[in-house]
Parts: C-alpha cells; structure tokens; sequence
C-alpha cells in the first residue's frame, strides 16, 4: 500500500483517522463549554434571587409612599418615610449643589436648601428643604414637623466642586461636613428629604422631593441576557465541534 513518506506518520492513503482521534480533539474545548456553559446559567438564577429581593425592595418602597409617615424611629431603615417634631435652630442654613430651574421668568439659578433642626429628645439632624432660588443660604419660616426620606452621606465624586463653607456652599451631601460649616456636632450622620406639596411657578418657596427614591429594577432582563448568553454558547459549540470533527 503506497504511504506518503515525506509525511513523518502519515496515514496511508484511503485509511480513515480512528474514531479516537477525532473525539480528542474537542475534549478540552468541551470542558472549557461545559464550564462557562454553567457558569452562565448560575449567573442567570443568580439575577433572578435578585430580582425577587429587589421587588421586595419595592413593595416596601410602595407601602411606605401611600402610608403616612413614621416618627423617625432610633435605628430608621433605607425606604420609609419618616417625621420629626421640634424646632428649626435659627440663623444657619446652607446651600447644597448648582442647579438652573425653568421659571415663568426664565431660567434661574438656585440650590437645595438645608436647616438644621433639633428635634424634641434634643437630637440635631439636617433637612433638605427642596429647591429654592438662592445663591446665597437664607433661612426661611418651615414648619415644625418636617417629613420625608433619609439620604445616607455622599462621597465627594472626581468632578464634585470645592466646598465652600465660609459661604455656605457645598457640592458633596456630607451632614457632618455641612454642620460643621454651621458650627454645629454631633448631627445626625444622614439627612433628612423634605417632602411635600410643590410651591406655585415662580415662587421663593423650596421645591421639595414629592417621591420616595425607586432603585432601578432591571434584573429580570441581566438574567435573560444571561440565559442568552448560555444559550449561543451551545449553538456555537455545536458548530464548532461539527467542523472540528469533520476537519481531518
């Protein structure tokens, strides 16, 4: 039987590869597929636990948005709406963040507005009163039961402004930060989201938040894109390996 010699090894010609060698050829690719194959839908199931807590999440939030709201308990919890009674410490106010508003008389710079406010054990916490047209912190008359939602501190971003407390400005919502600028300690370490009816158009009233914060809920589509994603890699695995077999 003639055999190709300048092929060291070679087959005789008309002679089949075994079945062996074939199959060898995939093996490591296969276990390679197999593992992210798995690793993927673990990855999908894993989106879906998060899904089910997330919607947990939202019925609380949704709970809390028509309920009226709670006095702020000691140890308060992320998405309630809580209230506090007291009075305003007058005389100090500072301005939070730069923002430009549309208004009946045109555009009109301003910033959330924060009051310190002491509450009936003599605690002191920070309130953000909305939106108002100011560019220099002026105090305002509030009511004294002031309502609304708890914001954790913020660290200052890369692009955040420079504070500047000798002014009452500031660009990062930190509590301890602001009320130290005010002269104040030992404030609460979060701040207080005023909600409530918004003023009429034009007005020098805060404009405060009418909604409890909603944490986005795409989870469902990640464990889809998951699946997806586990679903191609048998495809392609498939086709793979029909031309890796097929190629000798």
């Amino acid at each position: 039987m003639w055999r190709d010699k300048s092929r060291p090894g070679a087959l005789p010609l008309g002679t089949a590869p075994k079945a062996g060698l074939r199959w060898r050829r995939i093996i490591a690719p296969g276990i390679a597929a197999f593992i992210t194959f798995w690793l993927l839908i673990a990855l999908g199931v894993w989106q879906l636990h998060r899904l089910t807590w997330k919607e947990g999440i939202l019925r609380d939030i949704h709970r809390a948005a028509i309920s009226a709201p709670i006095p702020l308990p000691a140890h308060p919890t992320p998405f309630e709406k809580v209230s506090v009674s007291g009075a305003w410490i007058s005389g100090k106010a500072a301005l939070y963040g730069d923002e430009v508003h549309d208004t009946p008389a045109g555009p009109v710079a301003g910033a959330e507005l924060i009051m310190p406010f002491r509450e009936a054990s003599g605690a002191v916490l920070l309130v953000d009163l909305g939106w108002v047209p100011q560019t220099s912190p002026t105090p305002i008359a509030a009511p004294n039961n002031p309502a609304g939602y708890l914001h954790a501190p913020i660290a200052p971003g890369w692009f955040a402004g420079a504070d500047d407390p000798a002014r009452g400005l500031y660009y990062t919502l930190d509590p301890a930060r602001i009320a130290q600028g005010m002269g104040l300690q030992g404030v609460a370490p979060y701040i207080l989201i005023a909600m409530g009816p918004m003023p009429p158009p034009g007005s020098a009233l805060p404009q405060p938040a009418q909604d409890l914060p909603t944490p986005p809920n795409n989870h469902y589509e990640y464990a889809l894109t998951w699946f997806g994603f586990a679903l191609v890699l048998v495809f392609e695995f498939v086709f793979f390996a029909r031309k890796r077999l097929l190629d000798l």
